[in-house]
């Protein structure tokens, strides 16, 4: 029973690591991921997906067809600069061509550039705008004129507008201000139509993978509606998702990094469109939302969001933007484990330490299950011979055997099962650490100490002349925690027979294995918390019967 529990266990750990590993979906609950693979409305033709709703899903008239005017001039790009950020607007639809934030850096490497929000190049460029109904009239690629060629906040400026003026033969004219605070990721954009008297707008967003993802980075679109987050997934050009209804934002993310449209006024007209347009992954969307009308035209009031996933951040935003940081099944662990860590690294300074503190007092809050099981695991132990002769005994009557086992058990108050459930009851806290450590924006470069330089990365020392295939630099504190795993079994009393015990031994080998690409503060985890398993063991066996 003991050695069918743990295997059990075992087996679990590996299908939920192989899940995540091939799905790339970072053990998200089905029920938030939208998988939409060629995904149509009943009645609707193949291939065409990209229908009237995606620009006016009500299907009003609102204004002829316009074709783009000739430029008379070069559109200027425009340059924001906070103490957060580096944007640049072009003048060509008042679009956003750049996004740099200046504490957020590509890598941990000496002059790496900082993060670019914007990985896309024109004409899919983020906050283009559309009106109406396909043809409509797209003023992304209108020419605006702008009321200054530069902007600069500090704490002299706190706060700063940027205007883009466009207006078309037919008469309309249209305005969109983009207000920026120094200190904040959070920009104000508001849209003003003049010449308009129904109808709908679309503003977009594009995105493409970066090139340094990983299968273990789950990157695309999302929206949050109806109390949730929703992650579409598109896996083939062509691909397409619409949903109505009222949303609170829609935005590109990643692991660290959102980029949200956030409908100020709210309504249940809103519409998203998502398409893929590519097969090298750009992905195009899109939130409809209804032009409030009043007698000087029409106007639309959104919020902009462009930075990182920082929980404190996101909350003080509101608009549910903080249900952008979600750690799926694990949630309700992995949030206050998040919290006590920040609590935590304000008086470590380090996450490495701050993880070995929170280890400590892992292990001292399951203290009595460990040393009520390792009691139970040594009685066990001495039980083998009575095990054995009860098998000899009654080895053809199964059902008879296990009543005299039940029996034994009884007698010696001892239960097979306690020796696996220590490690039961860690496995939700590996995984919500996980999840911690691959999602949560303080931790990522976050350094520890020697050649640990970012506790969310692998563990990897770089050895001159030294380069393993597949992995590239020695992992050291794999190694250690393999190590210590093996220390941990050998000193661990056990009431399995000679052969079960040799086949045991061969898991410190797989667990090396599984934790080579593992987050080096996950293995950090993991091996102090074998260390403290030993100290407790060898505690145990020496001074109890």
């Amino acid at each position: 029973m003991e050695i069918r529990a743990l295997l059990a266990i075992i087996l679990s750990m590996i299908i939920l690591v192989g899940f995540q590993y091939f799905s790339g979906n970072l053990i998200s609950p089905p029920a938030r991921q939208t998988e939409l693979a060629g995904r149509q409305k009943p009645g609707q033709p193949e291939g065409n997906q990209k229908t009237a709703t995606e620009n006016n899903p009500a299907g009003q008239p609102m204004l002829q067809s316009q074709a783009p005017a000739a430029p008379s001039r070069t559109a200027r790009d425009i340059t924001v600069e906070t103490n957060l950020y580096r944007m640049v607007l072009s003048e060509e639809g008042g679009n956003l061509k750049q996004c740099l934030l200046k504490h957020y850096a590509v890598n941990i490497g000496q002059g790496s550039p900082p993060v670019n929000l914007v990985n896309t190049q024109p004409p899919y460029l983020p906050l283009g705008i559309r009106l109406g109904p396909p043809p409509g009239i797209d003023l992304s690629n209108q020419l605006f004129d702008a009321d200054k060629g530069s902007l600069v906040l500090n704490k002299n400026l706190r706060e700063g507008r940027l205007t883009f003026s466009c207006k078309l033969p037919n008469g309309l004219e249209a305005l969109k201000t983009y207000t920026f605070h120094e200190g904040s990721y959070w920009i104000d954009l508001s849209i003003r139509l003049k010449g308009i008297k129904e109808g709908n707008a679309t503003i977009s967003l594009y995105d493409k993978p970066l090139e340094a993802e990983t299968r273990y980075i789950l990157s695309g679109p999302s929206y949050f509606a109806n109390g949730g987050l929703n992650e579409v997934k598109l896996t083939k050009p062509g691909e397409a998702f619409n949903y109505s209804g009222k949303v609170d934002w829609l935005g590109y993310g990643d692991n660290y990094f959102l980029a949200a449209l956030v409908p100020i006024t709210q309504d249940a007209g809103d519409h998203v469109f998502i398409e893929r347009k590519d097969s090298e992954g750009l992905t195009a969307s899109s939130l409809t939302m209804p032009v409030n009308l009043d007698a000087s035209g029409g106007s639309i009031d959104l919020g902009l969001y462009f930075g990182p996933k920082e929980m404190e951040i996101l909350k003080a935003l509101n608009h549910n933007l903080a249900g952008s940081i979600d750690f799926g099944w694990f949630t309700v662990i992995a949030k206050p484990l998040l919290y006590f860590l920040n609590f935590l690294y304000g008086f470590t300074h380090n996450y490495g330490l701050a993880i070995i503190v929170i280890t400590i007092l892992i292990k001292i809050a399951f203290w009595p299950l460990a040393y009520k099981s390792a009691k139970s695991m040594k009685t066990m132990q001495k039980l083998q011979p009575k095990l054995l002769k009860l098998k000899e005994k009654y080895g053809d009557d199964k059902e008879r055997l296990n009543k005299e086992l039940m029996q034994l058990y009884k007698t010696f108050k001892v239960n097979p099962m306690s020796g696996c459930l220590p490690m039961l009851l860690q496995i939700p806290v590996f995984f919500a650490l996980y999840k911690v450590l691959l999602q949560s924006i303080e931790l990522r470069h976050a350094p520890f100490a020697f050649w640990i330089k970012d506790l969310s990365a692998p563990d990897r020392l770089m050895i001159h002349g030294l380069n393993i295939p597949f992995i590239g630099g020695v992992p050291v504190l794999t190694l250690l925690m393999g190590a210590s795993m093996y220390m941990q079994q050998k000193m661990t009393p056990s009431s399995i027979d000679p052969t079960q015990a040799k086949m045991m031994q061969i898991l410190p080998v797989i667990f090396t294995f599984m934790f080579i690409n593992f987050p080096s503060g996950l293995v950090l985890y993991w091996l102090v918390n074998n260390m403290f398993s030993i100290m407790q063991q060898y505690y145990i066996n020496k001074f109890t019967d």
